[in-house]
């Protein structure tokens, strides 16, 4: 194919993933946005494989057949509750893929490196195995965490920042003896030398991240592989890997900035340590003794609140995801809204394990998009609403964020619930959520716990409506 009709394909597909970008700021364009994304992946893909420098068609076809059979199982397998991990773990790849093709570059190369080209291709491929690095084993670290493999309370080791820095001035080191060492064997050492550190930083620096802040690190690791895409890129001489690496890099930042400043956190605060992170911090559990009765309710009083109520806001959380109730709150919104009760959802920017984690949830059961209300525009409506039913959400609608300064979630802005007339909390027990803090709100006097499997307690709310 013509070199000119290769660039302009290849321009085009950029634009489709500035389209799908921009289709996927909203839920109702969300669809429209995956559409422009896939189309232009197909034609990124068809482009390169028809790249004057591709020659075993044979083996490319079958690497893609595997790919994308493996691509499609995952898609076809993981139910919504793992999204988070299975994301977490797709970053894995892009970082060990830009890792690989920094090394095949380097190793592409002899002797040492030539005028000023040389040196800025030399500074891509050691940026590109370190940022690959860092985001593949971050990711893991990551994905052990979201799918509960590793605990997700914070890991803090003494000196941990002086650690961090230590490791970061180690890597500018070695990647001044890469540079002056050339495409050798030195320079081969030198590189093995900073993907070692490299290594370690991403898994330290995941590590000691609380567990409230994993939707940040994943909205993080996002920006850190399409770094890594751009990176490999630049190794590559491909302007559409440079394009789409730089819109995924910017777009996780910004989404990851956006995210800090709805949780009232600094980014490198929360790459510094995250919630729970301080050493003085009290571990979970200790204030549960002290802080009072807890009410119960059964499935049948929280039906008649219901229908007595004249509004009513329902807050989905990771718990809502874990038993698969979605579908079952949604009946009981419509049997609601047959009887003339306003209902609304209530999301918070970091529900879930992953940013708009619970918004998928919500638009997989069919719930409409005007009523469900971002946390900013439904708190000021909740102290006149009649009912709020909490189904598996925890660190969100703790009001230590707000009443205790002492708190490690202190300054959060969460979902001021305990300010409505009732509010119902839907949980197995009385367990501690992800950021390993114990919730007030729970032993509030207008509080009742409905204890119990979430889809096995909406049931019977739902059989109780009808």
């Amino acid at each position: 194919m013509p070199q000119g009709i290769s660039v302009a394909l290849y321009l085009f597909a950029s634009v489709l993933f500035i389209l799908s970008l921009g289709g996927l700021s909203a839920q109702e364009s969300s669809r429209r946005g995956n559409m422009f994304g896939i189309i232009g992946m197909a034609i990124a893909i068809i482009i390169t494989m028809l790249a004057p420098s591709v020659h075993s068609y044979g083996l490319l076809l079958a690497v893609l057949l595997v790919g994308g059979s493996i691509g499609a199982t995952l898609a076809h397998r993981v139910k919504m509750t793992g999204m988070p991990e299975l994301v977490a773990i797709l970053h894995s790849f892009v970082g060990l893929a830009a890792v690989l093709v920094g090394y095949n570059s380097f190793l592409a190369q002899s002797g040492s490196w030539q005028g000023a080209e040389g040196i800025i291709h030399a500074v891509e491929i050691y940026l590109g195995v370190l940022i690959g690095t860092v985001t593949f084993s971050g990711s893991i670290i990551a994905f052990c965490k979201l799918s509960g493999r590793i605990g997700g309370k914070p890991f803090l080791l003494p000196a941990r920042h002086f650690l961090n820095l230590g490791l970061g001035l180690i890597c500018l080191g070695i990647g001044y003896c890469f540079l002056m060492n050339g495409a050798g064997s030195e320079g081969l050492m030198a590189l093995f030398a900073m993907t070692f550190v490299a290594f370690i930083f991403g898994i330290h620096m995941v590590m000691m991240i609380g567990g409230a802040d994993m939707p940040v690190v994943v909205s993080m690791l996002n920006s850190y592989s399409g770094w890594a895409a751009s990176a490999t890129g630049f190794m590559l001489g491909n302007d559409l890997l440079i394009v789409t690496g730089a819109l995924v890099g910017s777009s996780g930042a910004i989404l990851s900035y956006i995210m800090c400043e709805a949780m009232n956190r600094k980014f490198l605060s929360v790459i510094a340590g995250g919630f729970g992170a301080t050493d003085s911090a009290a571990p979970a559990g200790a204030a549960t003794a002290a802080a009072g009765p807890v009410v119960s309710v059964a499935a049948s009083e929280t039906a008649e609140l219901l229908l007595q109520a004249k509004s009513v806001v329902i807050v989905p959380g990771y718990g809502m995801a874990v038993a698969h109730a979605q579908h079952t709150i949604f009946e009981i919104s419509n049997r609601l809204k047959a009887k003339g009760i306003n209902v609304r959802f209530a999301i918070h920017p970091v529900a879930g394990r992953m940013p708009g984690h619970m918004n998928v949830l919500l638009a997989e059961a069919k719930v409409p998009y005007d009523i469900v209300l971002e946390m900013e525009e439904i708190n000021e409506d909740l102290p006149s609403t009649d009912v709020v039913i909490v189904i598996g959400a925890n660190d969100i609608v703790n009001p230590s964020a707000l009443e205790d300064p002492a708190s490690p979630i202190a300054g959060m802005p969460v979902l001021e619930v305990w300010k409505s007339k009732t509010c119902i909390v839907s949980k197995r027990g009385m367990a501690a959520g992800y950021a390993g803090i114990d919730n007030p709100l729970f032993y509030k006097e207008n509080t009742r716990m409905l204890f119990g499997d979430a889809k096995k307690m909406m049931d019977e709310v739902l059989k109780q409506l009808s």
